[in-house]
């Protein structure tokens, strides 16, 4: 008893009052009940000796966290909840943590990023998936076509569901899990992301028939085509073809499952050159025909991707048509360049798509659009520039990829730590990389490969949202590498000091600071969604479409651990090293912005909120457009039509979160006559330029009428609910309208007709 008092009075020296909390036990621990047994009935003898000794001073029992808060208040004189006079206040978030020495937990928010990646296309798919069946069975209920709607597809929502919940576990979304349970997650999300794909393709097949009495469910023939397909839980996504011949058209459904009108380029796969787009009433759209590599310098004489500009409608579908026929003044080619590194690499082109090939030179060349001029390194055929229209200075933004290695002593990275050989070296190959350079009307693009990684800048030649920012596309294949580690950094002239931002979970931005006194592996944070650096002039900021970790370990640097392969354990409770690296594609938008001269910056550390563009650059990366092909069908497909299911667009500050359908009271695989609205008002920076967005965005001070929201369907209820659904206030007057301030989240229970 004394030696275990002698170790509480020396923790007692980390507390503010009289009050000490022992954490007992730890996550491997009390797995027998007579473990358990031991540990109660051998403290409880201790803490009667404490108690019953009065020259010990102490008061010792088992206690709860509200009972440990209740002894807090009152040892402080104060009331339940009230702050004690001397207790200082924490604001922010615990990372970096490290549980000794130098040991930081920051390996594991990059950890398995294949899986961080397919986590949030399930999200996504999820977020899309209840959207549109719930507005299907509403349409459905209206017209009293409830019998012949697949109303069973809930039951794969709800295993979405708890697929999504699953994958949040502490050593699942970390990539902290042993193989053989990633292999079991990989193969749930997979199963959760095809029942999905699913329910969208049967939503989407009702809401675009013109005349609903031609609809026809069967569940062994689908009316829609998936976008894309997996082969296996940890292979990429391929893209489908879409086979077209001289007979006639085929149907494109295109799913727009974001909350605002959204203009932007569209590619699909089809097996000819010839190709030519008409929207829903026959009007031509420009193509822009392009073509598929099959290697760096050799393209598939099979497939093409067609590239159109469509308009659509928020939370919408609409119906275009494709032709296999002889080019209209539409149809456009890419002109592609392959800069080749030495004179024994030739380029194979296919009829009818050119190619030139030349040899690389260190002079530094460009790609275009209407807003953004980009400059690329004539060697790495890596970004170095962004200029933006208007601007008469570009802005550095140099791309450079870099290698982490890890410790020669005994304690070395694993899933969970990053213990890093010192700074990261410039990732060098022998030969220097094929870089393909293809510009069109519609898009531009260049494509450097190395041995490692295929790094894709593209840039959209479309108006608003879609053309303003940069695309970034990282395949990386480090499954030949030992105890390394891939980064890529962006280093530029922004005068952003030690200070930048990392978003938590997707609602706020977080200041970050580079401590140079703490180790290079303690300046690491978590980037759930997006990172960014500023100065007075200008905003860089980088979204990402999957979780990784970022740094900023000099003014004016980002950098993104993009995969890391370790080959031990770090003895964190894994028991394996992190040796299963698959080949991942990480994807980005890269948005710089101009600060509004009257605007200037003031403080760097205080609260940072993304612009408008900013929330709808990220909106437009996290939520990808589906592109869904109707199945030729042997007695012809019936009338299609754009499907718009909103009266008028969301004010554009305002989120749509979910418009998910309640479950029903009687059978937890079915659907109430209830529909859940859960509505986020974004915090936003009102001091960047804001360039033309490609629609008409407006705000309305936080007030949004929901009556006369969606097109078709009568409201019948109206009730605030808690974000759990399980509490509800008093329904209002189904006219009302609804007030949410900045950042506020609302939750609404309606009902349908």
């Amino acid at each position: 008893a004394n030696l275990l008092l002698d170790q509480y009075r020396k923790k007692s020296k980390l507390f503010r009052s009289k009050v000490l909390l022992v954490p007992l036990g730890d996550d491997f621990r009390y797995d027998m009940a007579l473990e358990w047994d031991q540990q109660f009935s051998n403290y409880q003898r201790l803490f009667d000796y404490m108690n019953a000794h009065p020259q010990m001073h102490v008061k010792a029992q088992f206690g709860t966290l509200s009972e440990y808060f209740s002894a807090v208040y009152k040892a402080g004189g104060v009331a339940q909840g009230a702050r004690p006079a001397d207790f200082p206040v924490l604001s922010g978030d615990f990372f970096a943590y490290a549980d000794r020495e130098d040991h930081y937990w920051t390996g594991y928010f990059t950890s398995r990023p294949f899986y961080k990646s397919l986590d949030r296309v399930l999200e996504s798919h999820l977020r899309g998936a209840e959207i549109l069946y719930s507005l299907a069975l509403a349409h459905a209920r209206h017209a009293a076509m409830e019998g012949r709607y697949p109303v069973a597809d809930y039951a794969l929502l709800v295993e979405a569901r708890r697929t999504v919940a699953l994958f949040q576990h502490h050593d699942a979304i970390t990539g902290t899990a042993k193989e053989n349970v990633v292999v079991d997650y990989g193969a749930r999300l997979l199963r959760s992301l095809i029942g999905l794909k699913r329910v969208i393709i049967n939503a989407a097949h009702f809401l675009v028939m013109k005349n609903k009495e031609f609809y026809r469910f069967y569940q062994t023939e689908p009316f829609l085509e998936t976008d894309d397909r997996r082969a296996t839980q940890d292979s990429l996504p391929q893209k489908t073809l879409i086979e077209l011949d001289s007979t006639g058209p085929r149907y494109l459904v295109l799913y727009n499952p974001v909350e605002q009108e959204r203009l932007c380029a569209v590619s699909v796969l089809v097996n000819t050159a010839h190709v030519r787009v008409l929207t829903e009433d026959g009007q031509t759209l420009p193509v822009q025909v392009s073509a598929q590599w099959a290697s760096p310098v050799q393209m598939s004489s099979e497939v093409f991707k067609a590239t159109f500009m469509a308009r659509l409608p928020a939370l919408g579908l609409a119906v275009f048509h494709l032709y296999n026929m002889a080019d209209s003044p539409m149809t456009l080619r890419s002109d592609t360049l392959l800069r080749l590194p030495g004179a024994g690499v030739s380029a194979r082109a296919v009829d009818p798509l050119p190619v030139r090939s030349q040899q690389a030179d260190p002079q530094p060349f460009f790609i275009t659009t209407q807003s953004l001029t980009l400059g690329f390194s004539g060697t790495t055929g890596l970004l170095e520039s962004i200029r933006l229209k208007d601007d008469p200075q570009e802005v550095k933004v140099q791309m450079h990829f870099l290698v982490y290695g890890t410790r020669p002593s005994k304690d070395k990275s694993g899933a969970y730590l990053f213990l890093p050989d010192g700074t990261a070296k410039p990732y060098v190959q022998k030969e220097p990389p094929v870089v393909r350079v293809e510009e069109g009307p519609l898009f531009s693009e260049v494509v450097a490969n190395f041995q490692h990684f295929q790094q894709t800048v593209r840039i959209h030649n479309v108006p608003g949202v879609d053309g303003l920012s940069v695309e970034l596309s990282t395949a990386v294949d480090i499954r030949d590498q030992t105890n390394k580690e891939l980064a890529m950094r962006l280093v530029t002239d922004i005068q952003s000091g030690d200070v930048f931002h990392t978003d938590l979970n997707g609602f706020q931005m977080q200041a970050r600071r580079q401590f140079l006194k703490l180790p290079l592996q303690a300046n690491f944070y978590p980037m759930p969604s997006q990172a960014l650096i500023q100065d007075s002039q200008h905003r860089l900021s980088l979204h990402s479409a999957q979780a990784l970790g970022v740094a900023s370990l000099e003014s004016g640097q980002l950098e993104v651990i993009l995969d890391r392969r370790l080959m031990q354990d770090d003895n964190r409770g894994l028991g394996q090293g992190l040796k299963d690296n698959k080949k991942t594609v990480n994807r980005f938008r890269l948005l710089l912005e101009r600060r509004d001269t009257g605007n200037a910056m003031t403080d760097s550390g205080a609260p940072a909120f993304p612009s408008l563009l900013g929330h709808l650059t990220g909106a437009v990366l996290n939520h990808e457009v589906l592109a869904l092909p109707v199945l030729p069908k042997k007695r012809g497909v019936p009338q299609l039509q754009t499907f718009c299911p909103l009266r008028e667009p969301l004010p554009c500050d305002f989120h749509l979160v979910n418009l998910r359908s309640v479950v029903s009271q009687e059978d937890p695989n079915s659907p109430s006559p209830y529909t859940a609205m859960i509505l986020h008002r974004k915090g936003m920076d009102c001091s960047l330029e804001s360039p033309s967005l490609g629609f008409n965005c407006s705000t309305t001070q936080g007030q949004l009428g929901v009556s006369g929201l969606l097109r078709g369907l009568d409201l019948q209820l109206l009730q605030p609910v808690s974000l759990t659904l399980m509490h509800s206030a008093p329904p209002l007057a189904n006219d009302s309208s609804v007030s949410l301030n900045p950042m506020e989240l609302s939750a609404f229970k309606l009902k349908l007709r």
